[in-house]
């Protein structure tokens, strides 16, 4: 079931980052448009940007799901069955940990109870924490940046919940070389 459910939201980040690829093309048209007619929107720009980086956080969350990410698996391929099982184990356990140690750096980052603590009250949050993540505006668009970085940790989050389902896949496919998880085919 939880397999399922990583691969649905898997599934929906792929689709979120193609509707985001999109948008940045219309985007960066749209600003050519408007440059060559001489009058430049330049918040677009800044738009075109963050939609990249969304983009590129989401896309990256569901190649990591799907164990697709560029990799040198020169060692791996010469191993035999059980080793080359326990190295993918070990890989999946390192993305975990990385999106673990993210997740709590965010947690640190955004600090949401402190924040909680003090009635919401950004300027006491600033006072006590020394920490204007909630104060700082974008350059052109005039938004939060902080609601622009929550990518961050939704790609922690996303992460951590794939990298436990992988990992899973993974350590039954030790017990039971049946079930272990499949490598993605090489493209030509």
């Amino acid at each position: 079931m939880l397999s399922r459910l990583s691969d649905r939201l898997a599934r929906l980040e792929e689709i979120a980052a193609a509707a985001l690829a999109a948008a940045v093309t219309l985007l960066i048209l749209v600003n050519v448009a408007f440059r060559a007619a001489g009058s430049p929107l330049y918040w677009i720009s800044e738009l075109a940007i963050y939609a990249m980086i969304w983009m590129t956080f989401l896309i990256a969350g569901a190649v990591l799901k799907r164990r697709q990410g560029i990799a040198v698996t020169l060692v791996a391929d010469a191993l035999p069955g059980f080793a080359h099982r326990l190295l993918m184990a070990l890989v999946d356990l390192v993305v975990l940990v990385f999106a673990v140690l993210l997740l709590w750096l965010c947690w640190r980052w955004y600090q949401p109870l402190a924040l909680a603590r003090l009635d919401f009250d950004v300027r006491a949050f600033q006072g006590e924490t020394f920490n204007f993540i909630y104060a700082e505006n974008t350059s052109t668009l005039g938004i939060k940046k902080f609601w622009v970085w929550l990518i961050v940790p939704w790609f922690a989050l996303s992460l951590t919940f794939h990298g436990l389902v992988n990992l899973g896949s993974a350590l039954r496919g030790l017990r039971d070389p049946a079930e272990a998880p499949r490598p993605p085919e090489a493209s030509p």
